[in-house]
């Protein structure tokens, strides 16, 4: 599974403002350069949105992500294109252990980690 989503600016600022965290690296270009980014960066949660939508692709409508373990170790400057990569790990039962790694314009990793998908509703 592999998605790709630009991150505009008018997303950025939308789900930031959704969020409630309105930190001038993510709304005010020239404050982030200020603070020594190249203008605003993207809200990390925007960036992870696009991988929990790679995890619910690969998983489908029966499954839920149970456990989620992102890192950031780059930013992502608003205006880039981010691709969202998702493999399966391992199967237990009910339980799929997957990786996810996005990456920005094909050039380095922004987002890494692993997640847990399981059954969207526990019978019992």
């Amino acid at each position: 599974m592999r998605p790709t989503s630009p991150v505009a600016d008018a997303r950025n600022l939308y789900r930031t403002g959704i969020s409630g965290n309105l930190g001038s690296l993510y709304v005010d270009a020239v404050k982030a350069r200020a603070a020594g980014a190249s203008g605003m960066i993207a809200f990390e949660l925007v960036v992870a949105g696009l991988a929990t939508t790679c995890l619910a692709r690969l998983g489908g409508p029966a499954r839920r992500i149970r456990a989620l373990d992102l890192k950031f170790p780059a930013p992502v400057p608003v205006g880039g294109t981010v691709e969202a990569v998702a493999e399966v790990l391992a199967i237990d039962g009910q339980s799929v252990r997957c990786r996810i790694t996005c990456t920005l314009d094909q050039a380095g990793t922004v987002v890494e980690g692993e997640a847990t998908l399981g059954p969207a509703a526990e019978k019992g």
